[in-house]
């Protein structure tokens, strides 16, 4: 019998998630208790955040981290550390408010002049063009930066001007007047055509986070370390590796453009960033006068391939950067100090391959981490959202979230050495006091499915009630009603994400990461095609370019299939890409040439990102239109699960370790019943892992395959194990005979989380209840009481067909069980005595209609005012069947 089955059955199980504990300095009694409830949710681990904290690396923080691992410790519990005083990690705890400015952010500016008409000769001042035109805060910056003052610097330095000639196509059409800069003026005579001057001018009086650390130079990034990091270590020292488990870096950034400047390509950015080591690199790319090409990283009329070359020298030496100086640098102390280093950078919106408020490459800027990482919070995975636009204040792309984020971590987990597989989510946040215990399982459940196995719930806040940051907030002092349901949950995922840990997923299909691509111009986003195969249950991982650059460190090995790490694809997607890098285009060669499939979308790529020509052998992949993509797959081998009738929302993983493991979760509003055909032989079972049991499935071995006869329901997945079963399977729960509904002489009452059991406003009521309409601003348990009748040795079952939220059964004051998701069924026959028995089901909301009555500081920025949504009690009927 698979060993993972074996130990889940027994009670056994590791711990994949940390939350985040939220710190403001709170006494200690109130730590200790956090740190009890936290792990009385089945929970082994936190993730400090030291955020909000008045006293990060003082008297005071040292203080509560003694308590928090004091409690640890006494637990069993690991502890990781979130790493800056102030969001996002860069801050370095304020040091560089008064550092030598050479450790601060730099940006690049351009300003433009236009030429006289061609023959004419040009001589002006450079006076006016000697530093970067003034910055201004926009919308977002004037609400989250409200008060804040910089130091201003009067280094700016004008150290280029270019002329540029319209629809040039070489480099003699960009000429270096630099040369003319110490002389105070620009004496120019215009040659034929028409031209622009260009002033690059550098300069520290940029951007909304000018006091944080250059993510491109090492000795600003070790500040973070020094800051941070060693007096950690020289805290608790013998901690390290034992109960700390490491760091946690959240959202770093570039810091270039404006605060979260979302939908830009990089050349569309105000400014640039810059370091001394750029600088450095540049001129080791382009020669002494480097400079001349800087304006062309924005759009300029010129020829699209120069622009390219330019464009992405600058990104791969400002990226790689950032992978050495930042993310390396981290990684490597936190190994050397026996730790490990985590985090996420910002995913959204196809911003992990731009800069500003990330780090201009997904894999890069997360490479010397040792898990991958991303983040869902504040709306952006919705049930059935896939095309749901954004709003005035948030732009959303619905495919990018559903078809992308998710597979970027677990495909980085995959394909990266030094991650093992492991692979992290930041979940739940800031979705507001509306998302419950159904809102977290759908979305649990959306990444599991995706290949996510560790997770940090966002948040617990030990903060006064009610806290307005962020919510929910899973325990709020006792006054949120879901917080035994959320520790349900918390053992279900633990459970979920053992069953997906130390193996590897299979996925028969790479997409080429789109980084270098949009970089260098316009591209088709990698989400266009990877959308089609997930709603056809085709599983794909997305590979960077480096893995073709850097065989040795991703471990890539490339004959008629591509191997990179533990995965091994039959077929790689490039989307319509115009510019490709020249490794990946001969290594995409070499696989066409052993025997590889290719499928090109929409067209071949114009070149490569550094000005060569593609290789001959590109053009044996195959071109074809993106509506062409899935008939073509159809014809290959590629596909091992296929469900009849399609549907668009059914989802699978195929995870394998000692067996085949296979996760159904159907996304949809309705159920799911039909076919599944696998190409896996052999006996198979159920796990369910809410109940944590194996059942029977409806399973028939053809000479292909298998074939299961299913009906998936919305929030309750299908897991299948290829194994042999050594304990007996139990039938799935469902009511298939006469079903009696129990709607009537129901006792109806009331109380608030922090009041339980103090149950109050008892009113007899018939099903379905209207509560939410008689109390509008009630929000905490609802308990109905009623009796039911069983004879001598009768089985009896009962079902819940909706209810708001989390349910739990008592039979003669015996709990039958939490549950989360609609239709709740229970087997109460083992509960039940001979004559009448007494029922009660205690149903807990959302806090959001209690919540409604307290400002929300973020919707009043956006100016929503909230209007409660959340439904209450039991808004559908009980069934008994006997």
């Amino acid at each position: 019998m698979d060993q993972k089955i074996r130990k889940l059955l027994a009670g056994e199980c590791g711990n994949y998630i940390f939350p985040f504990f939220w710190q403001h300095g709170e006494t200690e009694e109130v730590l200790r208790e956090y740190m009890k409830v936290i792990a009385e949710s089945s929970i082994g681990a936190v993730c400090v955040e030291s955020r909000p904290h008045p006293d990060f690396v003082g008297e005071k923080w040292w203080q509560d981290m003694d308590v928090i691992l004091d409690e640890a410790r006494k637990r069993n519990m690991k502890v990781w550390i979130l790493d800056d005083s102030h969001f996002p990690t860069g801050y370095a705890n304020g040091v560089l408010k008064n550092a030598d400015g050479k450790l601060r952010r730099q940006s690049l500016t351009v300003r433009s002049l236009d030429c006289l008409k061609s023959g004419t000769e040009m001589e002006f001042s450079l006076e006016s063009y000697q530093k970067a035109a003034p910055w201004e805060l926009n919308q977002m910056e004037q609400h989250m930066l409200q008060g804040q003052e910089w130091k201003l610097f009067d280094d700016d330095q004008l150290i280029s001007v270019t002329a540029v000639r319209e629809g040039g196509k070489t480099e003699a059409d960009i000429l270096d007047l630099s040369g003319q800069i110490p002389s105070g003026k620009i004496v120019f005579p215009v040659p034929e055509g028409k031209w622009q001057l260009k002033f690059c001018i550098l300069t520290r009086n940029r951007g909304p986070h000018r006091d944080y650390i250059n993510m491109m130079d090492e000795e600003s990034c070790r500040v973070l370390i020094d800051t941070v990091y060693e007096p950690h270590y020289q805290h608790y020292a013998a901690d390290f590796g034992t109960t700390i488990a490491g760091f946690f870096s959240d959202e770093p950034e570039i810091g270039n453009g404006h605060l979260y400047e979302m939908g830009k390509k990089i050349y569309e950015i105000e400014d640039q960033p810059w370091s001394r080591e750029v600088e450095a690199e540049l001129k080791e790319r382009w020669g002494e006068n480097y400079h001349k090409f800087l304006p062309l990283i924005w759009e300029q009329p010129v020829d699209g391939r120069l622009l390219a070359r330019v464009r992405y020298d600058y990104m791969d030496t400002v990226t790689k950067a950032v992978r050495k100086d930042f993310s390396f640098q981290l990684g490597n102390w936190c190994r050397d100090h026996g730790v490990e280093y985590i985090g996420h950078l910002i995913e959204d919106n196809n911003q992990h391959s731009r800069t500003g408020s990330s780090l201009g490459h997904y894999f890069r800027g997360l490479a010397g981490e040792d898990m991958s990482g991303i983040d869902d919070i504040g709306g952006q995975v919705l049930p059935q959202g896939e095309e749901l636009p954004g709003n005035s204040f948030q732009m959303r792309d619905g495919h990018f979230y559903h078809y992308v984020l998710g597979k970027l971590a677990s495909s980085a987990a995959a394909i990266e050495p030094l991650k093992k597989g492991r692979s992290m989510c930041e979940i739940f946040g800031a979705y507001g006091w509306s998302e419950g215990v159904q809102l977290e399982k759908f979305l649990l459940d959306h990444f599991l499915v995706r290949g996510v196995n560790h997770y940090v719930p966002h948040a617990f806040s030990a903060k006064d009630f009610p806290d307005p940051d962020c919510p929910p907030h899973f325990y709020a002092h006792g006054n949120n009603p879901q917080y035994r349901h959320f520790g349900s949950l918390m053992k279900y995922a633990n459970r979920m994400c053992e069953l997906i840990s130390g193996g590897t997923h299979i996925a028969p299909v790479a997409i080429l990461y789109q980084g270098e691509s949009d970089w260098c111009s316009d591209c088709m986003m990698m989400q266009e095609p990877a959308w089609l195969l997930a709603e056809a249950q085709i599983e794909y991982d997305f590979i960077p370019s480096d893995v073709f650059a850097e065989r040795e460190a991703y471990r890539t090995e490339i004959g008629s299939t591509l191997k990179v790490n533990i995965q091994e694809y039959q077929i790689l997607i490039v989307p319509k890409y115009n510019y490709i890098p020249k490794a990946a285009a001969d290594g995409i060669a070499e696989f066409l040439k052993k025997g590889g499939q290719v499928f090109f979308v929409e067209d071949y790529p114009e070149n490569c990102c550094e000005g060569m020509a593609l290789p001959e052998e590109i053009r044996r992949g195959i071109c074809l239109a993106l509506p062409e993509l899935l008939p073509a797959l159809e014809k290959t081998e590629v596909r091992e699960v296929k469900i009849t009738p399609a549907n668009r929302r059914l989802h699978y993983l195929h995870y394998k370790e000692e067996t085949d493991r296979y996760l159904f979760v159907n996304e949809d509003h309705a159920d799911y019943t039909g076919e599944i055909y696998m190409e896996k032989k052999g006996d198979c079972y159920a796990y369910n892992p809410w109940e944590n049991r194996l059942e029977k499935l409806f399973a028939k071995e053809t000479e292909e395959g298998t074939l299961l006869s299913v009906t998936i329901e919305p929030l309750k997945p299908l897991v299948v194990i290829f194994d042999k079963a050594e304990e007996s399977l139990h039938e799935p729960l469902t009511l298939s005979g006469t079903k009696t509904a129990l709607s009537e002489n129901w006792k109806r009452s009331l109380c608030r989380s922090i009041d339980y059991p103090a149950f109050q406003k008892e009113k007899r009521i018939t099903l379905p209840d209207a509560l939410a309409e008689e109390e509008p601003l009630f929000s905490g348990f609802v308990r109905y009481e009623n009796t039911i009748s069983c004879k001598k040795g009768e089985s009896l079952l009962l079902e819940i067909s909706k209810a708001a939220e989390g349910v739990e059964v008592f039979v003669n004051g015996v709990s039958a069980g939490i549950q989360i998701a609609a239709p709740y069924r229970y087997d109460l026959s083992g509960l039940m005595k001979e004559g009448k028995n007494e029922l009660r089901i205690e149903v807990a909301t959302t806090l959001e209609r209690e919540m409604s009555q307290h400002p929300d500081p973020m919707l009043a920025m956006m100016g929503i005012k909230p209007v409660p949504t959340s439904e209450s009690g039991i808004t559908g009927m009980v069934y008994i069947e006997k």
